[in-house]
């Protein structure tokens, strides 16, 4: 399903000269460089954090076999989990969690230079895991965590009993939530001895630090352009189901 997007005039947003243009420019890059300033400090004090150990032994369904939480570095130091929404009895994987999938295979070669190993964790038994990786091309680790409690204890999965109450735990707060399963990122160090430290979670818009379409169609003069919708992120498929663009209408010419 393609969503219909209307062409601009020059009506639509003010036009002025190179010199204004810059002007206002110059004051919006202040803003810019202080809101990079800003994540700067954030990211040093995140770093920061104090460290939990990982005492439960989770086992997880992999294509080579049961791994435990430790074996899933994959000789590095730094786990980053995507915790991607796929319970037992799904057809396909969350949408929007695979638009945010749809960017770890580019990222995972250059993450391996820095120490980090990132793969994606979900409910759903490995084989309609590997089904659905199949279908999208994917190339990048995804293990099941069927049977054992890792999506429930890092907060990205809620009973019955849980969402009968009126209100999960969900992003550090108690909150309705309307599904079993949410959308959330995870980091683990393992340290020299083999010992597995949970570091930092981050649920709600703060996945968006993988999507990083956003951040480019955040530079256009449209943004996001998602206030009309149903809902955030209603006009985002799996990319296999995107409905071939139209071609784009051009100007009149002698042969039109």
């Amino acid at each position: 399903m393609n969503i219909a997007i209307d062409r601009f005039t020059e009506n639509d947003h003010p036009v002025v000269s190179r010199d204004r243009w810059l002007a206002q420019r110059l004051q919006l890059l202040a803003r810019e460089k202080e809101l990079t300033r800003l994540q700067d400090q954030i990211a040093r004090e995140r770093r920061a954090l104090p460290w939990v150990r990982v005492d439960k032994d989770y086992v997880f369904d992999t294509l080579h076999g049961p791994r435990h939480l430790a074996d899933l570095f994959d000789g590095r130091s730094q786990l980053l989990v995507q915790h991607f929404m796929f319970a037992p009895g799904w057809e396909q994987g969350c949408k929007s969690c695979s638009f945010m999938a749809d960017h770890n295979d580019g990222a995972n070669l250059h993450l391996a230079q820095r120490d980090v190993t990132l793969i994606a964790v979900s409910r759903a038994p490995l084989a309609d895991i590997e089904r659905f990786r199949q279908r999208m091309g994917w190339k990048f680790d995804w293990v099941s965590s069927h049977g054992s409690d890792f999506n429930h204890d890092f907060g990205v999965n809620f009973s019955h009993e849980e969402r009968s109450s009126g209100k999960v735990d969900y992003n550090y707060v108690r909150q309705p939530f309307p599904h079993e399963e949410a959308p959330g990122i995870s980091v683990f160090v393992r340290d020299d001895s083999g010992e597995v430290f949970h570091t930092y979670s981050r649920y709600g818009r703060g996945v968006e630090v993988m999507m990083h379409t956003y951040n480019l169609i955040e530079l256009t003069p449209k943004g996001r352009d998602e206030d009309g919708l149903d809902y955030p992120m209603a006009w985002v498929r799996h990319h296999d189901r995107y409905e071939p663009e139209a071609p784009a209408k051009s100007a009149a010419s002698c042969c039109g």
